[in-house]
């Protein structure tokens, strides 16, 4: 299940929950609206486009009573969990099939597919497993505590966790093979004019990192110029101490560089102002003396590779015989449309890991490929959500997958959630089908599901006529908008998100006041199951 915040495409405060209220939403009069009574046939019959729905390892044992709903709607069968990395992965990195191959085999004996969700994810996963594999970790006692020291991170003259100080047009990224010390991406300053005695001039400066006063850290980078006799200095805030100036070579050089700290917490800064060259900056660490020499991050990055490339490849050639489709990548963008890179915090839960904190975005490719080199006749699928709430998410999205094609990499299809609600944008979801269909790939709509009450007000949906009319009129709107505007050869499928309102995501994990389904909690076919069906039949 998914674990998230939703955030609605227009904010629209429900004034009352009672069935004989007007309620405007898209500028849809929900008294106007069909009653939406005609629920004759089943989802599956009625669709010219697989129906699917999510299940958990209940199923088995029909826990809930909704494994007849299933059986009877759908054709295919997304597992909330039991195939995430956290299902499967245990605390010394071997992969435990059991529960998902019973699933999956019971499953395909109710005559359903099972399509895979999902390899790669910064939640639901093993994370304990995957951070001991990382330096400040149980077998690798030194972590690096500066944030983003090989630069792998940020696009362009931005870089994750760094500020420019000065001469901040001077700083730029690098992925020239020759001019990289490790991983896929450096730091390049290009100093234009001699500043003597004013190193200050050009500065990057870092996020501040924690340090006991009065304890040694050691300092590691490594720097080449473009011409020999370039010139680097090192200094530290709030409590300034300065390094040298060291002079740099056209050959990769690793300078080091001890400090006793004087604050709680330090920030180290990249003073570069002096000599007029072009610099190569890269694989910054910063250790506790006391604790030894860390792992290089390139070896960090390689030790994280290995453990999504043995997930994946394990996944997909375990299942490759009865699983042909896989959410390969989920949830890569932030809302804001930027991506999905940590890094890790306290705040996080135990299960949650940033595979691009370790890997850039070099990680997305990767995922794909190691799909793709497992299983080379599977249907391989990028997965996120709100990509319907405003143009950001959609657009970084869009951006992602185009790159990703330029490249070669195998992709076939995207995936969005519409985790919605009856106040989501109709004008929104429409550029979001227009915007996913004009990629080319096969586009499905991953985990329905709508919302009545997305203001969490003290109520009982079971009461209210009208909620219940404006999310049948958002099911009814979503789906349309989806045959409008994703072309026929390109309409992958749809997955309803469960089957009865009391065991949703929403109301289970959520813990709010919510019935976003199709049925009731008495398994009773509601409103939002006859618009539904109203427009895979045709109507």
């Amino acid at each position: 299940m998914k674990q998230k915040l939703m955030i609605s495409g227009l904010m629209i405060v429900i004034v009352a929950m009672c069935a004989c209220k007007k309620e405007m939403y898209n500028g849809v009069n929900s008294t106007l609206e069909n009653s939406y009574t005609d629920t004759s046939g089943t989802l599956q019959s009625a669709s010219a486009v697989p129906i699917g729905m999510a299940i958990d390892y209940d199923f088995i044992a029909n826990t809930y009573g909704d494994r007849n709903i299933v059986i009877r709607e759908a054709g295919n069968v997304t597992f909330g969990y039991a195939m995430k990395h956290g299902a499967i992965v245990k605390a010394d990195g071997t992969l435990n099939f059991s529960r998902a191959d019973e699933l999956v085999t019971n499953a395909n004996s109710a005559g359903l597919k099972v399509y895979g969700h999902t390899l790669v994810w910064h939640q639901n996963q093993n994370g304990t497993y995957l951070r001991s594999l990382i330096p400040g970790s149980t077998g690798n006692p030194v972590p690096n505590l500066i944030r983003n020291g090989d630069f792998e991170l940020g696009t362009g003259s931005t870089f994750t966790n760094w500020s420019a100080y000065n001469g901040a047009t001077s700083f730029s990224e690098t992925k020239t093979a020759s001019e990289i010390h490790g991983g896929t991406r450096a730091l390049k300053v290009v100093n234009t004019t001699d500043n003597p005695g004013a190193q200050y001039k050009i500065q990057l400066a870092s996020d501040l990192f924690n340090t006991e006063a009065g304890k040694t850290y050691t300092i590691s980078f490594w720097i080449k110029s473009a011409t020999a006799g370039g010139s680097i200095r090192l200094s530290t805030q709030p409590n300034a101490q300065y390094q040298g100036d060291q002079t740099t070579g056209t050959s990769w050089t690793q300078v080091s560089w001890s400090i006793t700290a004087k604050d709680a917490q330090t920030r180290l800064l990249l003073d570069i102002g002096l000599k007029a060259n072009t610099y190569f900056i890269d694989d910054i660490t910063v250790t506790d003396a006391s604790l030894g020499t860390p792992l290089p991050p390139t070896e960090v990055a390689s030790k994280i590779d290995d453990a999504m490339k043995t997930f994946i490849t394990g996944m997909v050639n375990h299942f490759k015989d009865r699983v042909k489709e896989w959410d390969v990548v989920n949830e890569p963008v932030n809302d804001n449309g930027s991506l999905r890179t940590g890094p890790y915090t306290d705040k996080d839960a135990a299960d949650t890991f940033y595979w691009a904190e370790y890997l850039g975005r070099a990680y997305l490719a990767k995922a794909f490929t190691y799909a793709n080199q497992a299983d080379p006749t599977a249907l391989l699928f990028i997965n996120d959500y709100n990509l319907e709430a405003g143009s950001a998410k959609v657009d970084s999205l869009v951006k992602i997958v185009t790159a990703l094609k330029e490249a070669n990499v195998p992709i076939h299809g995207i995936g969005t959630q519409m985790h919605s609600s009856i106040n989501s944008s109709y004008h929104d979801i429409d550029n979001m089908f227009k915007k996913l269909a004009a990629t080319g790939l096969q586009i499905r709509i991953s985990e329905l599901d709508v919302k009545l009450n997305p203001s969490n007000k003290v109520m009982d949906p079971a009461t209210s006529a009208t909620l219940y009319s404006l999310q049948a009129s958002m099911y009814k709107y979503i789906l349309q908008s989806y045959f409008n505007h994703v072309p026929a050869a390109q309409r992958h499928g749809i997955t309803i998100w469960g089957q009865m309102d009391k065991n949703s995501w929403i109301v289970t994990q959520q813990k709010l006041n919510d019935a976003p389904l199709l049925f009731d909690n008495s398994g009773k076919k509601k409103p939002a199951y006859a618009a539904v069906i109203q427009v895979l039949k045709g109507k």
